[in-house]
């Protein structure tokens, strides 16, 4: 993959898939992180489900594949592997509360450096508020994946020191995906691991707190594995 560049939204979902380990039970939150589907790899055992009630869900389906009655959460069409169940949300709701997920990739308004959560409201008040099932698969979820942009439309930091937002969960996301940088969050540290098109320095300038560079140990792990 091209580190000289800032990634595009596929690049950032091949990324987040490659790092989903297989045999996997995963949700896969609305927008960014839907297009993770089309990126898990052929015979990995990884299972996609979904809020709305499926488990097994394919990528995503386009032209004769369209099934106006098989969408995912996002409502966008979709496909179904072999073996694929259907059930009422409310089961679906169960799966997530009780702990079964092993892995959910959600979107972020921000995500503060203790792994702190913010993705439902900005707060403001004409905007409208959208929890959906994301509180439910914060607290539920074994591991918690981000996907989103760096900055919002205004330039700001979406990976902060404290959200200022309304919190979905505290101290729940453990990676965070962007288009300039792969995050990795501990314990109150936040460790690059990768980067593309932005330098570390770079990141902790536009970030404003300190980062940990483990990119060697990345580019090192990366190129043993050739």
């Amino acid at each position: 993959m091209d580190t000289s560049r800032k990634l595009t939204r596929d690049e950032m979902a091949r990324l987040v898939a490659a790092d989903i380990a297989p045999g996997s039970f995963v949700n896969l939150g609305i927008g960014q992180p839907t297009t993770v589907a089309n990126y898990l790899p052929e015979g990995s055992g990884i299972v996609l489900h979904t809020e709305n009630g499926m488990l097994g869900m394919g990528p995503e389906a386009h032209g004769d594949e369209v099934d106006p009655d098989l969408i995912n959460a996002g409502k966008v069409p979709v496909t179904e592997l072999p073996g694929a169940s259907y059930f009422h949300h409310a089961d679906s709701f169960g799966m997530m509360r009780g702990g079964h997920l092993d892995v959910c990739v959600l979107g972020a308004f921000q995500v503060s450096v203790d792994g702190d959560l913010a993705n439902w409201h900005t707060g403001a008040p004409d905007a409208i508020p959208a929890v959906g099932g994301a509180m439910d698969l914060a607290t539920g979820a074994k591991a918690v994946f981000v996907m989103m942009n760096l900055q919002d439309r205004a330039g700001n930091a979406k990976l902060v020191r404290s959200c200022t937002y309304p919190l979905t969960g505290v101290r729940c996301v453990s990676r965070v995906y962007t288009e300039y940088a792969v995050f990795s969050l501990a314990g109150g540290t936040v460790t690059v691991e990768q980067t593309f098109g932005m330098e570390v320095a770079d990141l902790q300038d536009l970030l404003g707190f300190d980062l940990i560079d483990g990119t060697a140990h990345s580019s090192a792990v990366a190129a043993s594995s050739v």
